[in-house]
This record gives C-alpha cells, sequence and structure tokens, in this order.
C-alpha cells in the first residue's frame, strides 16, 4: 500500500514537471491551463505525503505494540522474553489482507515457530534422548510448555525414544585383582505420535482493517486459549487418540499424599521436592498446582494470626514487601486451572521433552459457511505436538486432602 502511494506520487510530481518542461521548451511562460494543472499535480503530491506520513506512523504504532507485548525480563532469571508473533503476523498477513474487504479471500500465514536454535532437532526413528533448552515464552505468564525441555520434529509423525527406569548397583571400593560391581540401567524404548491441537472464532471482516484490533483478538482469544488447551494436553491428555499422553498419566511416576493433621499441602509438596531428587538424581525445578489449592497455602495462618507467606501490605511477619505470587518452597510455580484441584505435579526440567513440528499456523478467510454474505470472516490457529518423558521417576504427582 505504502509504495503504491510512493509511485503514485512519483507520477503526479512527473507530471507537473513535464507540464513546465514543456513551457520552458517552447520559451514562454505557463498558459492559465497549464497552470491550474501544475498546481492540481502538487495538490496531489501534498495529499499524498499527508497519506505517506499516516501510513508511516501508523507502522510505528504497530511496531511499537509489538515491543511493548513482550514482558519486561527485570533481574529475575525466572522470566523469559516473549517470542514477536505480532511482527511475523504483521509481515505475512497484512499484506494479504489489505484491500480484501468486500471480496472473498482465504489468507494463511507461514507457520510461526520460536526460536530453536537450542532446542533438539530430530527427524524420525528411533533416536537416542535430545535435550535442548527451555523455549521462550509465548505469553506473558509461565506455562507447562516452559518448563520443560523444546524440541522440534522435521520428518515424520512420531518420535522414539528411550525411557529411563529403575539402576540398580553403584560404584564401589575394591581391591586390586577383585570384580568390579555392574551399574545396570533399564531403558525401555517408547513412541509418541503427534497431536494436533486448534481452535476457531469468528468476528466482523471490518478487523482486517484495523490490524492491531485483529491481532488483539487472535492472540488474546485464540493464542491464549490455544496454550491453556495445550497445557491441559500436557498434564492430563489420555494419550489415546487425537490425545497426548500426559505427565500424570505416565506409568513410572512417583506419588506422594498428604496425611491428616498436623501433616499440611506445604509438608507433602515438599516431601515431593526431596522425591525427585532421591528417585532421579535430578533437582526438582518446577511445581505445578490449582489456583484453590495455591491460595491455601498462600492464605495459610499461624497461631497468632499472621500469614505464613507475608500479608498484604508486607511480607511474612512484617518482614520486606509482598510477593505477588511466590514461588512454593522457592521452587518455580505455576498455576493454572489446567491441572485439578487437589492435584500437584512437581518435577524436573530435564523429565520430559515437548517436540513441536513446525508453529502456530493462522488462517484467515470469509469463505466459511455464510462468513461472505454476512460480513464476517472465521480464524483459526492450530499447532502440532508431542511429549517425551525420558524419566518419569523425576515426576510426582502430590494428592492432597
Amino acid at each position: 500500500m505504502a509504495q503504491s502511494m510512493h509511485e503514485r506520487r512519483s507520477d503526479e510530481l512527473s507530471a507537473a514537471k513535464a507540464i513546465v518542461e514543456g513551457a520552458k521548451e517552447a520559451v514562454r511562460g505557463l498558459t492559465d491551463d497549464e497552470q491550474a494543472r501544475v498546481d492540481a499535480h502538487l495538490k496531489n503530491v501534498d495529499d499524498l505525503d499527508v497519506q505517506i506520513k499516516a501510513a508511516n506512523e501508523q507502522q510505528a504504532r504497530i511496531k511499537r505494540l509489538g515491543a511493548l507485548d513482550r514482558p519486561e525480563t527485570g533481574d529475575d532469571p525466572d522470566v523469559k522474553q516473549s517470542g514477536d508473533f505480532l511482527d511475523h503476523f504483521i509481515k505475512t498477513a497484512q499484506p494479504q489482507l489489505v484491500g480484501k474487504k468486500g471480496t472473498r479471500f482465504s489468507v494463511s500465514t507461514p507457520e510461526y515457530t520460536f526460536d530453536g536454535s537450542k532446542a533438539a532437532t530430530v527427524t524420525t526413528g528411533l533416536s537416542l534422548p535430545q535435550f535442548g533448552d527451555v523455549v521462550p515464552l509465548r505469553l506473558q505468564r509461565p506455562t507447562v510448555a516452559d518448563l520443560l525441555l523444546s524440541g522440534s520434529i522435521t520428518n515424520g509423525n512420531s518420535y522414539t525414544y528411550f525411557v529411563e527406569g529403575a539402576v540398580t548397583g553403584e560404584p564401589l571400593a575394591v581391591a586390586e585383582n577383585s570384580v568390579k560391581p555392574e551399574i545396570a540401567g533399564q531403558f525401555t524404548p517408547a513412541t509418541e505420535t503427534l497431536a494436533k491441537v486448534a481452535g476457531w472464532t469468528k468476528e466482523s471482516d471490518e478487523l482486517i482493517e484495523d490490524f492491531p484490533a485483529l491481532h488483539s483478538v487472535i492472540r488474546g482469544r485464540l493464542l491464549t486459549r490455544l496454550a491453556i488447551a495445550e497445557e491441559k494436553q500436557l498434564l492430563n491428555g489420555s494419550g489415546t487418540a487425537p490425545n497426548v499422553r500426559g505427565l500424570l498419566n505416565r506409568v513410572g511416576i512417583q506419588t506422594e499424599t498428604q496425611a491428616v493433621a498436623p501433616d499440611t499441602a506445604a509438608d507433602a509438596i515438599f516431601r515431593a521436592i526431596t522425591k525427585v531428587s532421591t528417585g532421579s538424581f535430578l533437582p526438582a525445578d518446577f511445581v505445578v498446582m490449582n489456583p484453590a489449592d495455591y491460595q491455601t497455602l498462600r492464605l495459610a495462618k499461624d497461631l497468632n494470626g499472621q500469614y505464613y507467606g507475608g500479608g498484604f501490605f508486607s511480607g511474612a511477619y512484617g518482614q520486606g514487601g509482598v510477593q505477588t505470587m511466590p514461588n512454593v518452597w522457592g521452587v518455580p510455580t505455576v498455576v493454572t486451572t489446567a491441572i485439578a484441584a487437589k492435584t500437584v505435579l512437581v518435577g524436573s526440567s530435564q523429565a520430559a521433552q515437548v517436540f513441536r513440528k513446525g508453529g502456530v499456523r493462522v488462517d484467515i478467510a470469509n469463505q466459511n459457511e455464510d462468513d461472505f454474505i454476512n460480513n464476517r470472516i472465521t480464524t483459526l490457529v492450530e499447532e502440532r505436538l508431542l511429549l517425551a518423558v525420558y524419566y518419569p521417576a523425576a515426576l510426582v504427582k502430590v494428592t492432597l486432602l
């Protein structure tokens, strides 16, 4: 659109110059008609300058919105910078949507993939476990996928890997010429198949002329809900097609149960943190719990009525400032409705890995059902992923009273 306006401006200016040059070649001044035509061309140039400036300012606003959409990193090591879906969407979808209002159209943007420079990539078939870095945040809140290792699949629809079971034996001090002790580990092949998570919504086609609003709908209504659906799959998926087999439905994970008073939920969670280390030799580095259970912990008081975790104006026992959502036992904590109340998951990020094929795909069209005659558009988002769990013993399911 901006390039077209620049071309029109160039044409208008060239036309005005041609009239002036023609009068010069005839060695005469401009006639009244020529003067009027020159003035008309120059007015068009001025009008186009205003339109070009407005378009540039609009692009600047959109880019600034993309920058503001990323969470502040600050000094918190647990906060990770968001991938910039907005920039990708603007570059790929906006040029296709310009001038489409009132016409039949179907627009597909290339899949949006996150930075995979540090993530493991596999092709297909039997592969040894591969580990990558933690994926960047797509939302302004941490999700279960952000707690685990990340990877991508380039070919095929499944991933075969080894699940590590119990290890028997250990190194010992031995005398000269004596038999050395065996360290035997159990490695069982397992295969996971890609699952698709998708959803769509309908909006007025006015949004294709208001790109920031269209982006807010996609990000707020669709991408957020896509991440929540993904989170439910990663935690609770049954493993029966087309579902992912979630972390809580894996054979070999450990369990912990809160006993009757004076045992507390906090006690049970700490025992689970210990079990991760003793059962797998990996450190526990995440806790996932329901908002209702988190609230119970956050509002717990001693016999003097003082909040253990700090009150609403100060830290514990009046020391330090208020923490909005403090971690449980100092372990990074995700609070989500995707996990059932009275169930808590404690684990190590090295226990499992989320593999994605491609990225988030966005399709926009007005040819679905009766959208065209009702001035509507249908927007669909989808992704494909699977979950590989290498060390089930590094996960602990806690049942609270």
